[in-house]
């Protein structure tokens, strides 16, 4: 086992389409979205320990150590391999703000889970570690498995889309935290729009159909998707938000939106990546 600390990017992701086109009889909604990474990133810090405990430096607020992804990743890795002596320390280093729909808490799980595989020469094969990544949250697959891609089921039905455009995009986060399961359990989301296939997203069918009722419950967000709309042609809600985004063809483009933004909403300029920054720190195919 390595005994040199690992510290490692869990990167952001954009959906830059969300329909609703099901649900099961469990009550999970039955989704089509495309995925694509972004180069803004939390942080995530992994000190073995020699004593097989796993610990976490300044949990967050209101969210119990034990209820922290990432050590819930690190203790569900150590339990799927049976090997009780692994431990370590996790510091967390938290930029993505939570219920923007940018997937920090998944993304921050699947970097733990890449880099404990590593960290611990475990040796476990990317199809295992999406499986595991399934058991914490919908969205920790694609965050393990480092690519751009269409999604379908809950999110954990991966289709590669390694020829995405990869722009730059200015992302606007309101001052309001949208609750996932709020948004999915309102009797206002239509749950039976029809599905598309890839070929008609490229051509253009990237709806969110839960933009209505977020926008509904959380005005701000409206006014941020015409804030960014003056600037960008379609901005567009990522997951159920709170973040939007928009997408520019030059950085200039969008640091120039971002600055006539940045008195008003908290902003930030991204590069889109069809790899995940994570991927390629640890040598990853």
């Amino acid at each position: 086992m390595s005994v040199k600390p690992l510290r490692l990017p869990a990167p952001a992701k954009l959906n830059l389409m969300l329909r609703v086109v099901g649900r099961r009889p469990d009550g999970y909604h039955l989704l089509q979205t495309v995925f694509q990474f972004i180069d803004w990133c939390d942080w995530i810090e992994l000190k073995p320990r020699q004593d097989g405990k796993i610990s976490l430096s300044t949990p967050l607020a209101d969210v119990p150590e034990a209820s922290d992804l990432t050590i819930r990743a690190a203790k569900l890795l150590r339990d799927a391999v049976g090997i009780g002596w692994l431990g370590v320390h996790i510091a967390v280093e938290k930029n993505l703000p939570m219920g923007g729909g940018l997937g920090g808490g998944s993304s921050d799980a699947a970097t733990t889970l890449l880099g404990l595989n590593a960290l611990w020469e475990l040796g476990l094969s990317i199809d295992v570690l999406a499986g595991l990544g399934l058991q914490l949250g919908a969205d920790v697959p694609v965050f393990v498995r480092g690519y751009a891609a269409w999604g379908e089921g809950v999110g954990e039905y991966l289709t590669p889309l390694p020829d995405l455009p990869e722009p730059w995009y200015l992302v606007v986060t309101p001052p309001c935290h949208v609750t996932t399961g709020a948004i999915f359990s309102s009797p206002e989301l239509t749950r039976d729009n029809k599905r598309i296939t890839i070929g008609d997203f490229v051509a253009g069918r990237q709806e969110n159909h839960c933009l209505p009722v977020v926008v509904k419950a959380h005005p701000q967000i409206g006014e941020a998707i015409k804030a960014v709309g003056a600037y960008s042609a379609s901005p567009k809600l990522t997951g159920t938000g709170s973040c939007v985004f928009g997408t520019f063809d030059s950085e200039a483009g969008a640091q120039n939106a971002a600055r006539n933004l940045s008195a008003e909403w908290r902003v930030f300029v991204a590069k889109g990546m069809n790899r995940s920054c994570v991927h390629g720190a640890l040598g990853i195919a």
